[in-house]
């Protein structure tokens, strides 16, 4: 897969729905699960499980992020965007292989030197926990932000659950697309529809069906 066109990566960033956070406790069995769910997702951010929460390796985000492109590459229609959650050099080596760019944390490498690093073109997403933190990327130069967690969650762990009404706000305060995070599955999706978007993970790697799942996710989170 070449390396996108970045008029193109925005264009598709603009009309994405559904971010799925690709943290499955194996890559193979993972994989599957991708699969499945790949004509429904618009975006998956490659983020390799590691025990007690450590930050992964370079070389393990490089190899998981390098399967997941080749698998994206042999999608029979429109295959989802594929970014590298923290690892800033593994998005530049693997730019030409289709890499979209890198999801940064807040404690992660700071956004302007990501895009010093990365150039122009490629995407830079950034996690987001405040209303503050979103309103403090109006002059950073990021191209989408999450936000949460939105639900109580058992792997986004980052403080509170904020609620629906937060991600509303903050997703009116900034003109960036915003993806809700936190515990967001069918049960609570459509609640998310003002926002149109949201990231999941485990309402997806876990289910017995992950592409209808994937696809009710998507059709809950359509306002119209």
């Amino acid at each position: 897969m070449p390396a996108l066109d970045p008029f193109i990566l925005r264009q598709r960033l603009e009309h994405a729905r559904l971010l799925l956070v690709f943290s499955p406790s194996s890559l193979q069995a993972g994989l599957a699960v991708l699969e499945a769910a790949l004509p429904h997702v618009d975006l998956v951010q490659v983020r390799p499980k590691q025990a007690r929460e450590e930050r992964s390796s370079s070389a393990l985000a490089r190899d998981w992020t390098r399967a997941v492109l080749k698998l994206v590459a042999h999608a029979p229609d429109v295959a989802p965007l594929v970014m590298v959650n923290d690892h800033v050099d593994v998005a530049a080596l693997l730019r030409n292989e289709g890499c979209a760019g890198v999801h940064l944390g807040q404690e992660d490498c700071p956004v302007q030197e990501a895009r010093a690093f990365l150039g122009a073109d490629l995407l830079i997403g950034l996690s987001t926990h405040t209303n503050e933190q979103v309103a403090a990327t109006w002059n950073e130069p990021v191209d989408y932000l999450g936000f949460g967690p939105i639900y109580p969650s058992s792997t986004k762990s980052t403080g509170p659950a904020l609620g629906p009404e937060r991600a509303w706000i903050a997703a009116s305060a900034t003109t960036r697309p915003l993806f809700p995070i936190g515990g967001i599955d069918r049960s609570c999706a459509a609640e998310l529809a003002q926002v149109g978007r949201a990231a999941v993970s485990s309402a997806i790697l876990t289910a017995e069906d992950p592409g209808s799942v994937a696809q009710t996710l998507r059709a809950l989170l359509s306002p119209d």
